[in-house]
């Protein structure tokens, strides 16, 4: 399958790494040359990780010839399905969806938004039957879900295909209906801004919040430590796109505004709850 991503950061180099080890030819599109040259390093080390740790047996050689990095989005053109991970921002997302569908009119479009409205993206969209969230997670490579958000118009033989390239991922589909923060964002938030809301009265420290998690509940990682992977910045948006529809109980805490404010965004920046270093 030929599969195109809009959005080489992080997240879009993670979704590409990902369908390359699937076996899919991946074109990745960025807004100019520096930061598709950027892009294109990112998702080639990543699979040179993957081939040195053993966890694929594709061939290095495979793996590179079917990436394909680029600035111009006719490059979508030939794919069956593209897939937007620019920043969590309404009006970038929008605008970018458009862009995608009129440069590949025949493929399916998918946003890896993690808590705007499906619904409100598709309004721009000629045909929203073939528009739906993926919703990925940080990192991808290691995760093991796949959030599929259907909206309203999305029609039901894409959701199944949807699960199909989820599940050809090595990763498990969940799906969910078009609603604030869909599953996992709503209830992962709610949890990250109590355990904020607690480091800031001095319940306890960072650690021992996240330890609470780990070894009483035995989440694998603790909502402290899960928001510096995940961004304080991106929390922080979920946040405030939550409290806009669900209340006050979204509220993003004082503590975290300050956090962003400074550039502590967590490991992307070396320094948010914890600090980080390139190796961890």
């Amino acid at each position: 399958m030929k599969v195109g991503v809009l959005g080489g950061g992080r997240m879009g180099a993670g979704i590409a790494h990902a369908f390359l080890l699937a076996g899919d030819d991946v074109t990745v599109v960025e807004h100019d040359e520096g930061t598709a040259n950027a892009a294109d390093q990112r998702v080639r080390a990543s699979i040179a990780r993957s081939i040195e740790r053993g966890s694929t047996d594709r061939d290095s050689g495979d793996l590179n010839r079917a990436l394909h990095v680029g600035y111009d989005i006719a490059a979508f053109a030939p794919c069956e399905l593209v897939i937007e991970a620019v920043p969590e921002d309404r009006a970038l997302k929008t605008n970018a969806l458009v862009r995608i569908e009129n440069a590949a009119p025949d493929a399916a479009l998918a946003s890896n938004t993690s808590s705007i409205s499906i619904d409100d993206l598709a309004t721009t969209l000629r045909r929203p039957s073939r528009f739906l969230g993926l919703h990925f997670f940080n990192p991808v490579p290691a995760s093991a879900l796949v959030e599929i958000v259907a909206g309203s118009a999305t029609d039901a033989d894409l959701v199944e295909r949807a699960r199909e390239w989820v599940e050809t991922l090595g990763k498990t589909p969940i799906v969910v209906r078009d609603s604030p923060g869909f599953a996992s964002s709503r209830l992962g938030v709610a949890l990250a801004l109590e355990a904020i809301r607690m480091l800031d009265a001095g319940v306890a420290s960072a650690e021992d919040i996240d330890r609470a998690m780990e070894l009483g509940y035995r989440h694998p990682m603790g909502p402290l430590r899960t928001t510096d992977i995940v961004g304080l910045d991106v929390r922080l948006g979920i946040a405030e796109e939550l409290q806009a529809v669900l209340g006050e109980r979204f509220a993003p805490p004082a503590l975290l505004r300050q956090l962003v404010s400074e550039g502590k965004l967590g490991r992307k920046s070396g320094e948010g709850f914890y600090r980080w270093d390139d190796n961890e």
